[in-house]
């Protein structure tokens, strides 16, 4: 049985032609023209890749700061040591974690916070939350730059528009570019900027056609396919 969409959403869907690909401008121009809702939705990008997931030497991981930043206010909680909680505060950490605050989040199921970051020595505490956080994609690690002796800088960079990338299960990327109140051209830019980071994360073990495609959406709106050789022109330049 087809699923039952709302009125709004199938306004928004006949704006788009299912057998068109799409440039990253002409998709985001869409976007932007489709029904409103009563909230301000995140523009989300997604990214099909020729990768196997099940294989360490194709998995892809990282962060990213876009030109722009995501729009969304990120509650971040700081695990440091006493010496480092002013640091933390100071950075605008918004909460700052302890050993009890570890208990309270694997006991109480806690969890008012958006991202976590961590210093080096606190890892002994964060280590037991690996239950907790890993399936949600906030488990502190060095390779995505949320372990680290510099919380302060961690802290600002999630602030301002640090957003993580990484490989499901499925072998798609899924992240956020951004607002539906943005401007056409932030919008473009963080695209730009998302983008050429996917390519240049390409392991040397992928084979075959590695970017397979691309989408562009809204939370509560149908998707938008992309030209991935027009993605690929418009990054014409970028470094």
């Amino acid at each position: 049985m087809p699923k039952k969409r709302s009125k709004r959403y199938n306004e928004a869907a006949k704006l788009v032609d299912s057998a068109n690909y799409y440039s990253p401008e002409e998709a985001i121009e869409l976007l932007k023209k489709m029904p409103a809702t009563k909230f301000d939705q995140s523009v989300e990008f997604h990214c099909v890749l020729g990768l196997d997931p099940r294989k360490a030497d194709q998995q892809i991981r990282g962060t990213v700061m876009l030109p722009h930043g995501t729009g969304k206010t990120v509650r971040v909680l700081a695990f440091v040591s006493a010496d480092k909680e002013n640091e933390a505060k100071e950075a605008g950490a918004d909460i700052i974690g302890d050993e009890e605050l570890a208990t309270k989040i694997i006991k109480d199921g806690y969890l008012e916070f958006d991202a976590v970051i961590a210093s080096p020595d606190m890892m002994k505490v964060v280590g037991k939350l690996g239950r907790v956080l890993g399936p949600r994609g906030m488990m502190p690690s060095p390779k995505n730059g949320t372990v680290t002796p510099d919380v302060a800088k961690a802290i600002a960079e999630i602030k301002s528009g640090r957003v993580e990338y990484r490989l499901d299960k499925s072998a798609i990327v899924h992240t956020i570019i951004g607002k539906e109140n943005f401007s056409q051209e932030q919008l473009v830019d963080n695209f730009k900027t998302m983008f050429s980071t996917i390519l240049k994360a390409k392991p040397a073990a992928a084979k075959g056609v590695y970017v397979k495609s691309l989408a562009v959406t809204t939370s509560m709106n149908p998707g938008v396919k992309l030209d991935v050789s027009a993605c690929r022109k418009l990054l014409d330049g970028v470094k």
